[in-house]
């Protein structure tokens, strides 16, 4: 075969339950921006389907498109809401992200700054990374101990078995157990009328404020995440899981500044492309862009026709099964770091970045860059 040409994308089983990998990120965040800031779902969720569809035919590899964490976190914080920050300065920060990360991708900064990361420091963010989503689905399992001991170990079992798609059992579990823990909601489901509606145009509404507060408060303390684990690391983690259909920095920082951009114009959220995505991709069968073309076609179908009905869709999905898919994700995430190298220092690198990527993935890239070339200079010994 022909290197330049990338494999077709598949639409089968394991693409079908890879799909849903990524649920333990999207659905909290989604539901918190509808239900706290009283965002549009209808935008917002066309916008994802959108930028999924595109990332998995340009790349053909289960390449992610996720909320930002640390916006949606201050987002939707009692600090921010007490100060009046709405959802119009999210649509705020999308737009400014995306120019950000447009004008990083043009100039050439993104791939210079890149180039100034060692590879123990990368490593490090990445198993940190996978460390903190291990944590979280620890968090969202603990609910519910002996439930999600149960179907966090017929997971585990499911997976050395190819053939039986464990995300689909574990999908259709737990929508059992919503149903019958929570009565109404077969009634709530059985009410749904699919309404075919598309989105307003986000930039109409637009103040310089809006710009202004969603680029300072929004915007520029989440752009360090999104290098360590949206920019470098997934860029890391496609190479090394799929080499024959590799990418760029350049590339990457161009598609994020576009989505952006698409997103906002939508009246939607910002958005990245997080390594721990495509593990939760990976870890559940998907080997190929089709299953980002899937969960992007469903999202778009939802966005809509049944944008006013999603948080009731939201509701089959219990909290531990979430837990579960994130916990997993994590694992994925973090056995991609094993590749340290054989030098003490390299390992130091690694450990300590990983630690401070669990605080901070920002100060972490930071710390590594320093740690590593302090090691080097014979700064530092072990």
């Amino acid at each position: 075969m022909n290197p330049s040409v990338k494999p077709a994308n598949k639409f089968d089983l394991p693409e079908w339950a890879g799909a849903f990998g990524d649920l333990g990120t999207l659905i909290p965040f989604v539901a918190a921006y509808v239900s706290i800031l009283k965002m549009d779902a209808n935008g917002l969720l066309i916008a994802f389907g959108i930028a999924l569809i595109a990332a998995g035919t340009i790349y053909r590899t289960p390449f992610p498109v996720q909320p930002m964490k640390a916006i949606g976190a201050a987002a939707v914080s009692q600090s921010m809401l007490a100060a009046g920050l709405g959802s119009a300065a999210v649509v705020g920060a999308a737009l400014t992200t995306g120019l950000m990360w447009i004008a990083l991708a043009a100039t050439g900064l993104g791939r210079r700054a890149a180039s100034w990361v060692p590879r123990s420091a990368l490593m490090g963010v990445v198993m940190g990374l996978g460390f903190s989503f291990m944590l979280e689905g620890i968090r969202m399992m603990s609910a519910s101990v002996w439930t999600s001991a149960l179907l966090l170990a017929l997971t585990l079992l499911l997976l050395g078995r190819p053939r039986v798609p464990a995300m689909l059992v574990l999908l259709a579990i737990g929508v059992a157990m919503a149903l019958l823990n929570d009565p109404n909601l077969t009634r709530d489901l059985g009410a749904l009328k699919p309404e075919f509606k598309l989105p307003a145009l986000g930039w109409s509404g637009l103040s310089a404020n809006d710009l202004w507060t969603g680029f300072i408060l929004l915007a520029l303390p989440q752009l360090p995440l999104t290098f360590g684990n949206a920019y470098l690391s997934i860029t890391e983690e496609n190479n090394r899981l799929f080499p024959d259909r590799p990418v760029n920095e350049r590339a990457v920082a161009y598609s994020t500044g576009l989505m952006n951009l698409g997103s906002s114009l939508l009246g939607g959220i910002p958005m990245c492309h997080g390594a721990g995505g495509m593990a939760g991709h990976v870890q559940f069968g998907a080997r190929t862009g089709g299953s980002s073309v899937i969960l992007g076609g469903i999202l778009l179908g939802a966005g809509l026709f049944l944008a006013s009905s999603i948080t009731t869709l939201f509701r089959v999905f219990p909290q531990n099964v979430l837990g579960v898919i994130l916990f997993l994700a994590g694992l994925q995430l973090a056995l991609g770091s094993r590749d340290t190298g054989a030098e003490k220092t390299d390992r130091f690198v690694v450990l300590a970045t990983a630690a401070f990527a669990i605080w901070n993935v920002g100060a972490a890239v930071l710390f590594g860059i320093l740690a590593h070339h302090a090691s080097r200079r014979g700064w530092m010994r072990f």
